[in-house]
């Protein structure tokens, strides 16, 4: 299936214009990472999740000002958000830390919150769910989690550097660090928690971006042998338009399977599925103008060498060597 034909776009005229708008996007990620910070989820910053459904609508403040009551000094670090769809009429409490971790301890700042909305003369409520991680398996989680990110990115240079070359190699890997970047930078945007939903989600975005690329360079491969002539803007811009109604239909259902989960999946998926649009599009993005750029950048954009040194055609004629003159023979004397 071909959503292209006889595609002829010049994507590399435009790489300083996405460089530029990459830096852009990741500069304000930056910012808003260094005042704001990325909220962490339960499993990484450790505490306790108490997901309380009433049986009339109640408001967020009124849930609040019935915690600060309770939590002398430290109703401030409570948090307190909307959950689910506004009809279900459910409310999430986060207490960051809980103290033991061992016997029934565990229990208590769950407990701490039931009677604190008791007491606050909120509305009737039932429990839905708790969910309770430790401080010290908080900070395991997020040591793996990290670990994970990082030894995928050096298997992926390894990998390709292995199979084509160590431009191309750099170029995947700047690609992906690029997703990274971006990703990072929307969940802060948009206040989405880090957690274990959302690491795998990046895990995956990176998978997709990775094989993204790895089409398009084995194209460009492909094409600096059959293409030895050109330069390598040209082959470049070639294999991206040969394979561009592949990226686009690979990259399309991903996209609306994400979008399905995303208005679909429920509050539990919502930040996984957040992830996943973010990184198919921008791991579309970068597999189109940021890992072709920094191979052309690498390589430069010069006639190729096998073209360069190819052997000239043989239909002039070769040259005559001059031949001696030779010298004219004296007649023999008759006798």
């Amino acid at each position: 299936m071909h959503i292209f034909k006889n595609a002829n776009f010049d994507f590399l005229r435009y790489r300083w214009h996405a460089i530029a708008l990459s830096w852009l996007i990741i500069i304000a990620g930056i910012v808003t990472f260094m005042t704001k910070g990325i909220p962490l989820g339960i499993e990484f910053a450790g505490g306790t999740a108490v997901i309380i459904q009433f049986d009339q609508p109640e408001s967020v403040q009124n849930v609040r000002a019935a915690l600060d009551k309770s939590f002398p000094g430290g109703g401030e670090n409570v948090i307190v958000q909307s959950y689910g769809d506004p009809a279900s009429r459910q409310v999430m409490i986060r207490v960051p830390h809980v103290g033991a971790e061992q016997g029934t301890s565990l229990s208590q700042t769950k407990q701490q919150v039931v009677d604190a909305l008791h007491k606050g003369g909120v509305g009737a409520f039932t429990e839905k769910g708790t969910q309770i991680v430790g401080p010290a398996v908080g900070r395991e989680l997020r040591t793996k989690g990290l670990t994970a990110t990082v030894l995928s990115l050096i298997v992926i240079l390894g990998y390709l550097a292995f199979r084509f070359q160590f431009s191309f190699g750099v170029g995947a890997v700047v690609a992906t660090i690029h997703d990274l970047l971006i990703t990072l930078a929307f969940l802060a945007f948009f206040r989405y928690d880090m957690s274990l939903n959302v690491i795998a989600a990046i895990l995956t975005m990176t998978g997709y971006s990775t094989n993204d690329t790895i089409v398009i360079f084995d194209r460009i491969r492909e094409n600096l042998r059959s293409m030895r002539r050109d330069s390598l803007h040209h082959v470049i811009n070639a294999s991206i338009n040969q394979t561009l109604s592949r990226t686009i239909i690979t990259a399309g259902t991903a996209l609306l399977t994400a979008l399905a989960l995303f208005f679909f999946g429920g509050e539990v998926l919502h930040g996984f599925a957040f992830t996943m649009v973010v990184g198919i599009i921008t791991g579309t993005y970068s597999s189109i103008f940021i890992a072709a750029a920094i191979v052309s950048f690498w390589r430069s954009s010069a006639p190729t060498r096998a073209a360069a040194h190819a052997p000239a055609a043989s239909s002039a004629p070769i040259a005559q060597q001059p031949q001696r003159k030779q010298k004219p023979q004296r007649k023999a004397r008759a006798s």
